[in-house]
């Protein structure tokens, strides 16, 4: 029969028709009991899904407690950072505690089922490893305490960051500083892969890098995103890669402090100056950063451990823990890795002016052909315009009669300069006016003709 609570070791020792000694000689590998006796309360406790509280046996003995805790990688030092953390406090409450590294997840599964189904431990604080819903349940059914580092869980005490946020702090800090070409380099996404633990921090800060570029009205370029697998020897041919672009950028953000190593790396080999020529931005703020003088995003690894360990120690303690979700803050931490682009190398110049002068070239062709068509527009318009005024004149000079030239020969021989006879509106004055709307006419056909060359752009 299974009680509906957890149960207890009477339970047991009633079901298999004991005492509860026998029960715990049992379970504790003692030598005076029979095998048959034995075997049946090992299939009891199978049974009724027993799990004895290591909790309660320290307590009983006087012996220290003991708890559990799982981190992915862990030479990796953000890993040490935290773990590091955490054993300080657990140290401090009296724990003993081991330490489950995991490399895959069948590692994570094989560390998790003997936490669960054999409660090797009082408590369990996991880092930085994906739990899916199949593990968060057996921990609540085997009444397991749990906390989580860097991880968030469904109704566990979880102490994380806002990676989203911290995306975003470190490109801000990049385009504060004048840059817009900004690359990025992080984790690849290996979704339903046999290693893949399930990491999203990388994805999430990349996240972050998009959404400040288009908050500044930038277009998140494609080709300024390399993605590969964790570590320096692979984010240094990542950016080797945008270094030899032919417009690379100016400044990289580094998913993390261990691949911003590696660009380091690959500045000095592609002879690319830092912070002269490329702007590089961690994450983490590890140790070796402050050494390197890297540009980074802090955030604060041991005390993320060190408070995951003090809520799984108030749960053991029988403490409500509130509230579930506890966020640590992040900040940009400016060193000599990141400044002010510089300005334009010469090669660049040039190859700024070469393509000018090309977009030039083709411009100067487009309005020579504009010119040519203009001038055969001009040249008939013009043609046309001689054409009608010759009609007018010629019409004009069939209707009136001959005309003494205004400049006649004066009394003794002397030419004199004469205004037309009859100013007050005789014959000569109806000829001049006849010769002014024939001048009007001829004007008003260059006029057609200057506006015609206007229209075509002939000066």
């Amino acid at each position: 029969m299974r009680t509906p609570d957890r149960p207890t070791i009477a339970d047991v020792a009633a079901a298999a028709g004991v005492g509860v000694g026998t029960v715990s000689r049992v379970l504790n590998g003692g030598v005076n009991v029979r095998e048959s006796t034995r075997l049946n309360v090992l299939e009891v406790i199978e049974r009724l899904g027993y799990r004895p509280s290591h909790l309660a046996a320290a307590l009983s003995r006087g012996t220290q407690r003991t708890v559990a805790i799982l981190v992915p990688h862990l030479t990796r030092p953000s890993t040490v950072a935290r773990l590091a953390g955490a054993l300080a406090v657990l140290d401090e409450q009296r724990y003993d505690t081991i330490v489950c590294n995991v490399d895959t997840p069948d590692q994570r599964d094989h560390h998790l089922a003997a936490l669960t189904a054999r409660h090797r431990a009082d408590g369990v604080i996991v880092v930085s490893v994906h739990l899916a819903r199949q593990h968060l349940a057996a921990f609540r059914c085997g009444r397991i305490p749990l906390a989580t580092v860097d991880v968030l869980a469904v109704g566990v005490p979880q102490t994380i960051i806002d990676d989203v946020a911290g995306g975003r702090l470190a490109t801000a800090h990049l385009l504060s500083l004048g840059h817009r070409r900004i690359g990025f380099v992080g984790d690849a996404v290996a979704s339903r892969s046999t290693r893949d633990l399930g990491f999203a921090s990388s994805r999430r800060r990349l996240l972050g890098y998009r959404r400040e570029l288009a908050a500044a009205g930038l277009t998140a370029d494609p080709e300024l995103v390399r993605l590969g697998p964790h570590g320096p020897a692979v984010a240094a041919e990542l950016a080797e890669q945008l270094l030899r672009l032919p417009d690379p950028p100016t400044a990289i953000f580094a998913a993390s402090d261990t691949q911003a190593m590696g660009v380091l790396r690959a500045a000095e080999q592609c002879r690319f100056p830092v912070p002269g020529r490329l702007s590089i931005v961690g994450f983490d703020d590890i140790e070796s950063a402050a050494l390197l003088n890297l540009s980074t995003v802090h955030q604060p690894l041991e005390r993320s451990g060190a408070e995951g360990a003090r809520r799984l120690c108030a749960l053991l303690r029988g403490v409500l823990v509130r509230p579930l979700r506890q966020q640590l803050p992040l900040r940009i931490v400016q060193r000599a890795s990141s400044a002010a682009p510089a300005a334009p190398s010469a090669a660049a110049v040039r190859r700024t002016a070469a393509s000018a002068a090309a977009v030039g070239r083709t411009a100067a062709s487009a309005a020579a052909a504009g010119r040519t068509a203009a001038s055969r527009t001009a040249a008939s318009a013009t043609a046309a315009g001689r054409t009608a005024a010759s009609r007018t004149a010629a019409s004009a000079a069939a209707a009136r009669p001959a005309a003494p030239s205004p400049v006649s020969a004066g009394p003794g021989g002397r030419r004199s300069h004469l205004l037309p006879a009859g100013a007050g509106g005789g014959p000569a004055d109806e000829r001049g006016r006849f010769s002014s709307r024939a001048l009007r006419r001829a004007s008003d056909v260059w006029l057609g003709w200057r506006y015609a060359c206007c229209a075509e752009g002939v000066a």
